[in-house]
């Protein structure tokens, strides 16, 4: 008898592209749990303590690859999930005054836009969503279990990435989570 073999899964993204929903998705899965955003208030080790057979959805694992990578490594399933990059900048710029991109804007460019009037909040975001990028792609580029991933094409892709990680459940209801618009920007 084979043995059973237990994994995890991190999804890593710039956030606004349909991160929550895919937890949604993955949350059909009987043989795997599925988290978004679950152990961003722990420090140390805790941080990346996640469960075997876990999916963890997370766009902040983009600033800890140093410490995910000696946590885990070449072992589990990465996923490298994206939407159209003006979308997200779009999105980011109307939530501009509260998440990611307030604090990007306050604390990692250190009040760029008071020190500099003529930057705008577009020109953050574009930043932002490029320096996440960066962040995943270098991470991934030695990775030898990595799948790529579009919000515009999830039709296809996620049926393949629940292939891919060998998943059970009720494939027909994960897919419909991706017609819900789940933490839309208003």
């Amino acid at each position: 008898m084979r043995a059973l073999q237990m994994t995890q899964v991190f999804v890593l993204c710039t956030g606004r592209c349909g991160s929550k929903t895919f937890t949604r998705a993955a949350e059909h899965m009987t043989n795997f749990t599925a988290k978004h955003e679950s152990r961003t208030h722990l420090l140390g080790a805790n941080r990346f303590a996640y469960p075997v057979n876990h999916i963890e959805i997370d766009n902040r694992l983009a600033w800890w690859t140093g410490k995910l990578n000696q946590a885990y490594g070449d072992t589990p399933f990465y996923v490298h999930l994206t939407r159209d990059r003006d979308a997200v900048i779009k999105s980011y710029v109307a939530r501009k005054n509260y998440g990611l991109v307030k604090a990007y804007r306050e604390t990692m460019l250190c009040n760029l836009p008071l020190r500099k009037p003529n930057t705008d909040i577009t020109a953050i975001a574009e930043d932002l969503v490029d320096t996440i990028t960066s962040n995943i792609t270098y991470f991934l580029r030695d990775k030898t279990r990595v799948m790529q991933m579009r919000m515009e094409t999830m039709e296809q892709d996620f049926p393949a990435f629940w292939d891919w990680v060998s998943a059970k459940g009720d494939l027909a209801a994960a897919m419909t989570e991706w017609t819900v618009r789940h933490n839309a920007t208003e």
